[in-house]
């Protein structure tokens, strides 16, 4: 119920992404290891967003920008996001400025000017496969995903949902100190099993949950951090790879897991979203290239959604 400082959060703390500084031109300075200062990072504040001249108080500060200068926006409403966007749209196509955005979501759709939709309904989300179970592939290890994997264990538990719950533990593939021994042979060992009950849970209609165990196995640097993040994402990648066919839904939780099923596991390389499965949770139809063509697909970032959410949204998708 309080807003708390973003260098204050889970997310800061990550071994391979954290970062120390909340303010956007101070996190700018540190992401680029001083490359842009911070006194030179251009804000558009709130003021310049709401007030009587919003988007030419925005065309004129990104007007200011050149040779890869940043500027950070303090929007806080789609609202506000769409008065930068009328700026953005004058800064490019008038005056020929060339902005590269990194965002969420919500730019998107100010962007294209999409109506808000209603949720995705759950007989899309479901391919077709009313006998084959569904998979969800759970990565992300912060704690909002870690209370939302829980919630839908304890469903299964109460028999609101038939799941099958497959760990994958991560002390089983690396050593104490995090460092990676000679791996390929547990990994492949890991793989082979995972894969069989996965297998076994879909052909029996049950839905397969396959997750990483919930203790943070870090490096001593950030590359090894990464490194170690990577060698699991690979294993959650190749399950996906081995499927025999397509499942009744695919629901992938972590940004980077998502991200890595659907580009390496699925071999999707576009993808359209046809909206959303809950509250900020995207569904896409991924594109004829990929291993299963037009099935829709689950994006559930790690850090969205209420506790239940994820357990809801399978129980949604079990009763069609």
């Amino acid at each position: 119920d309080d807003l708390v400082p973003a260098a204050m959060t889970p997310f800061a703390k990550d071994k391979a992404f954290g970062f120390t500084r909340s303010n956007l031109k101070h996190y700018v300075e540190e992401k680029t290891k001083g490359r842009t200062l911070a006194k030179d990072v251009i804000s558009i504040t709130l003021d310049d967003l709401r007030g009587s001249n919003g988007p030419n108080a925005v065309r004129n500060k990104l007007n200011l920008l050149s040779n890869g200068a940043v500027a950070t926006v303090n929007a806080l409403s789609l609202r506000d996001v769409e008065v930068l966007v009328l700026g953005l749209l004058d800064a490019t196509s008038i005056d020929g400025k060339n902005i590269l955005v990194r965002s969420a979501a919500s730019f998107v759709q100010a962007r294209l000017g999409l109506e808000k939709r209603s949720i995705v309904n759950a007989s899309v989300i479901n391919n077709g496969e009313q006998q084959r179970g569904g998979l969800v592939v759970v990565g992300s290890y912060v704690p909002k995903s870690t209370k939302q994997l829980r919630a839908l264990l304890d469903f299964g538990e109460q028999g609101k949902v038939n799941i099958e719950p497959i760990e994958i533990n991560v002390d089983d593939i690396f050593s104490d100190d995090g460092v990676t021994e000679e791996i390929k042979g547990p990994v492949q060992t890991i793989l082979t099993n995972t894969c069989t009950k996965v297998e076994k849970a879909l052909s029996s209609g049950v839905h397969a949950v396959v997750y990483t165990s919930r203790k943070l196995v870090s490096g001593n640097t950030p590359e090894e951090s990464l490194e170690i993040g990577n060698t699991v994402s690979s294993l959650l990648v190749d399950i996906v790879k081995s499927l025999l066919s397509a499942p009744r839904f695919i629901v992938a939780k972590g940004g980077i897991t998502s991200s890595d099923v659907a580009t390496k596991g699925l071999g999707v390389k576009r993808a359209t979203v046809l909206g959303q499965a809950s509250q900020a949770v995207p569904v896409w139809s991924i594109g004829e290239e990929s291993k299963f063509p037009g099935m829709s697909y689950v994006v559930f970032p790690g850090n969205v959604g209420a506790e239940d959410d994820l357990a809801k949204l399978v129980e949604r998708l079990s009763g069609v």
